[in-house]
């Protein structure tokens, strides 16, 4: 290293350990061990008192920074005048330890007041913001585009930001101890209380799950590119400083702010904030422009019209009509009638933003295979028609809105289960299984089915059987539905690596899958009549469309052709929304069923769901025992 790097790293260095003294001297209570400023007790040395000497090795550390920031600075304007990368932030630092110090004399002239102390902690992460970026610049002068992995880097610090600043007003406003128990709030999952207080310290751990799941996306997105090494060890970094970080505030918690634990968290926080502006500046220097990198040329710029076209697209408009449908005959059938249109309004809306999320974040994230398959190739974000950190941003800012519109206009359980379902979306199916395991649509169809409790939730307040069930049907149903499309498009799927089942176990055993699904299907189906207290329109409807769905099944298994494949899938989809009607219309227009037609029934669904559940056990166990349990692509040996 140079004597410039040198001095410039043990700048951030001996800033980092600053702050770190200075949250001993939080964790400790001795923000006033010295009463007075700059000197102790009227003296330029402190008495011999804990307090004091606690406080005065706060100013002696900051002594020390301010010559080395000096320092750095001083061998700028000597050596790198004309580099402004080195130049600016060093000569920034020197402005910014400036109005620390002056800062630090109004917080002890006004007692500690709470706001001058968060503004004092909030310009110290600017100081060490400073110094890093002059560090890591010092090593990657040259260079650098402000492209989307250096945004997603710059977004992801400026959380760590809000999470710091929201943390220390919790400090400062004694608020560490307003729910007894971590991570829930009072065995909650959503305070009850609306004090300021409990606010700040809910918006405080909300925020820091933010911020983990931005640094565990880009510790994905970057493990992948030799060139990125650097960026996706500061993320590794940074997300294990995240979890020590959690510890550490549930430590604040169950030891009732012990002051090791507060020095402990105060230091953490400083160490993720510096590791993640680094991650940005590096990210910044090493993402190259994509037109340069292709030798492109930039594509034209759209119109307004079409720009507010592809972000309509970007929310995948057929899958919120879809999810619409289910979403409200389940209030209908929780109301035992029509609820009122404002809240049926409301939840519409509500859920269609979160919806429309779920779906801009998927293009997001799926935007490396979208651009190989003939099917998704035309979407905003492969098709070049939006960005893809606008994609990402569009997608998170609806959620944002859906929650707190929901929040406000239906009720806290609502929000929660909508705003929820996309987390597992992204994380849980998009993130994880979809490109991990056959068995991806299976257990991701848990997102799709969320509607129906989110509108039940929106009417009782609460979740309850017969949601469920209507859960269960569209869980059970979005396998069929979806393994006929992967039929139809299994080479776009080879292509981009997913391992659909047809592309693992090709298009006869998907067939037998789809068929098996289809039969627990109609068992879930006919549950519902008896677990809801549905009547004879609802069981006369769920009995025809159910055989229906499966003599489409067994067509496709005689014949596993792609016609036939979209067919069932075409059906799939009325089938649903039929089935959906029904159940409304039961609910507004027909008579309850008897006691004797309710128990058969329930041992009928009960026998067919537990026997193709069975069957597909089986058929899982049987292709293992051939030694063909993984995900890569297989020949049709069914």
């Amino acid at each position: 290293m140079t004597r410039f790097q040198k001095l410039s790293l043990a700048t951030s260095v001996m800033t980092l350990v600053l702050i770190g003294v200075g949250g001993t001297v939080r964790g400790t209570g001795s923000g006033l061990g010295c009463p007075d400023w700059p000197r102790c007790h009227g003296k330029w040395y402190p008495p011999l008192t804990f307090h004091a000497i606690i406080e005065y090795s706060h100013r002696a550390s900051a002594s020390i920074v301010i010559v080395l920031v000096l320092a750095v600075a001083v061998f700028a304007w000597v050596k790198y005048r004309s580099v402004a990368s080195l130049f600016w932030p060093a000569l920034g630092a020197v402005g910014v330890i400036a109005v620390q110090a002056f800062l630090g004399k109004l917080v002890v002239d006004s007692g500690l007041n709470s706001h001058l102390v968060v503004i004092h902690f909030a310009t110290s992460l600017g100081l060490l913001a400073l110094v890093v970026i002059t560090t890591v610049n010092s090593f990657y002068p040259r260079g650098g585009t402000f492209g989307p992995l250096a945004r997603e880097a710059l977004g992801i610090s400026a959380m760590t930001l809000v999470v710091a600043v929201l943390g220390a007003y919790v400090t400062q406003w004694g608020a560490a101890l307003i729910f007894a128990d971590w991570p829930l709030f009072d065995g909650r999952v959503i305070p009850v209380t609306t004090s300021p207080h409990a606010l700040i310290q809910f918006a405080h751990r909300v925020a820091a799950l933010i911020l983990g799941l931005g640094l565990a996306r880009l510790f994905v997105a970057t493990r992948r590119e030799p060139r990125y090494r650097p960026v996706n060890v500061l993320a590794a970094v940074a997300a294990g400083m995240w979890l020590l970080q959690a510890l550490a505030g549930a430590a604040n918690i169950w030891t009732k702010t012990a002051s090791w634990a507060v020095i402990a968290h105060v230091l953490g926080g400083a160490t993720l904030w510096g590791a993640s502006v680094a991650m940005a500046a590096l990210a910044y220097r090493l993402t190259a422009s994509v037109a340069a990198a292709s030798g492109g040329t930039p594509r034209p710029r759209a119109g307004v019209g079409q720009r507010v076209r592809a972000y309509f697209m970007l929310t995948k408009p057929r899958v919120i009509e879809l999810l619409l449908i289910t979403t409200v005959p389940a209030m209908v059938v929780a109301a035992h009638g029509w609820p009122s249109l404002a809240l049926i309004g409301a939840t519409l809306l509500g859920g269609s933003l979160a919806a429309g999320g779920a779906g801009a974040i998927n293009c997001y994230v799926d935007r490396d295979i979208d651009d190989l398959m003939e099917r998704t190739s035309g979407r905003p974000v492969p098709a070049g028609q939006i960005e893809p950190p606008r994609a990402l941003v569009f997608g998170i800012v609806l959620e944002i809105i859906s929650f707190a519109f929901l929040a406000t206009t239906v009720n806290l359980l609502a929000a929660v289960l909508a705003v929820g379902a996309t987390l597992f979306y992204v994380f849980v199916y998009t993130i994880w299984l979809k490109r991990a395991t056959p068995s991806n649509i299976v257990i991701g169809g848990a997102a799709g089915a969320a509607p129906v409790l989110v509108g039940w939730a929106a009417v009782t307040g609460r979740v309850g059987l017969p949601a469920l069930v209507m859960f269960a049907i569209i869980f059970f149903w979005t396998p069929p539905h979806f393994w006929a499309l992967s039929l139809r498009y299994t080479e776009d799927y080879a292509a981009a690596k997913v391992p659909m089942l047809p592309v693992v176990r090709g298009a006869q055993a998907t067939a037998r899958h789809i068929l098996l699904y289809t039969l627990s299907l109609l068992g879930v189906s006919l549950l519902l009549y008896p677990l809801g207290s549905l009547g004879p329109i609802y069981l006369v409807s769920a009995v025809v469309l159910g055989a229906l769905f499966v003599r489409r099944a067994l067509a496709l298994q005689r014949n596993v052709e792609p016609g036939e494949a979209m067919r069932l899938f075409r059906f799939s989809i009325a089938h649903l929304s039929l089935l959906f009607i029904a159940m409304a219309a039961d609910r507004l227009i027909g008579g309850p069923g008897s006691d004797v037609a309710y128990r058969i029934v329930f041992v009928g669904g009960a026998v067919l769901f537990c026997a193709s559940q069975t069957a597909i056990i089986v058929e899982d166990l049987r292709w293992r025992g051939k030694g063909l349990s993984g995900n890569k692509v297989l020949p049709d040996v069914s």
